[in-house]
């Protein structure tokens, strides 16, 4: 694996305020994120692990600190700046999948491309090849309606590759789907990491995602609590030791 940081986070610091209440979501949080590795952010509900899973995608920004991407200084960027970089370097994979009912496997994966400029003959043969790379070759033209929660969940992956990012990020792709399938999906996401160089961040309740990550961040009451690599582990599917 290479040791490129790809990401960093220096002294972030998140703040809510609500009315009376001042709630510290991100306590100092440092961390450098490696090119092509496969992290994974751990932590019970309400420990911060979604507020500092979306200061990395660029969905949210810091109270204060730094999170920098591919060398852009992010918190620097505006709202409009935000939203072309989150087009241009990164891709999304939600726990509801998040796609257009309406509309087949392949319109789910062109329409970003052709919001982000891409020619429609070139976002066509895009769309097709990461469904393909996916497994979804065979099933183009299926509504999300028409697929299993596996399915979607692969078109999802497919739409977040189309523009090739270097960074995929996951939010609980495991949540609504069972074990053998969030198994599957889990091993496709680390599959493609590995063959494609794509760096892969997950926030996750899911151990199982465990035995697939280079190093494992745990986040707890806002704060890093630590970071381990996955050959410091004692894994097994779904326990750890």
């Amino acid at each position: 694996m290479s040791q490129e940081t790809l990401i960093k986070v220096k002294d972030v610091n998140k703040v809510f305020n609500l009315g009376k209440t001042v709630v510290h979501a991100l306590k100092d949080i440092n961390l450098e994120i490696f090119r092509g590795e496969y992290l994974s952010i751990m932590g019970p509900s309400g420990s911060g692990k979604s507020t500092l899973f979306n200061m990395i995608g660029a969905l949210d920004t810091p109270s204060s600190g730094m999170v920098e991407v591919s060398g852009v200084n992010l918190t620097k960027l505006t709202p409009r700046q935000l939203a072309h970089f989150r087009g241009n370097h990164i891709g999304y994979v939600f726990q509801s999948y998040n796609l257009l009912p309406a509309y087949d496997a392949i319109s789910n994966v062109i329409l970003p491309l052709l919001f982000s400029g891409v020619e429609p003959d070139k976002a066509h043969k895009r769309a097709v090849e990461v469904l393909e790379m996916v497994g979804l070759g065979h099933r183009l033209d299926h509504r999300p309606d028409e697929m299993s929660g596996g399915q979607q969940q692969r078109v999802a992956i497919a739409r977040a590759l189309a523009n090739e990012p270097a960074i995929i990020l996951a939010d609980e792709p495991t949540a609504n789907l069972d074990l053998n399938t969030g198994e599957e999906i889990i091993n496709l996401i680390a599959d493609l990491s590995r063959r494609l160089g794509v760096t892969v961040v997950t926030a996750t309740h899911d151990h199982k995602m465990l035995a697939t990550s280079d190093r494992i961040l745990w986040i707890k009451d806002g704060a890093v609590d630590r970071l381990e690599r996955r050959e410091d582990l004692n894994i097994k599917i779904g326990v750890v030791n």
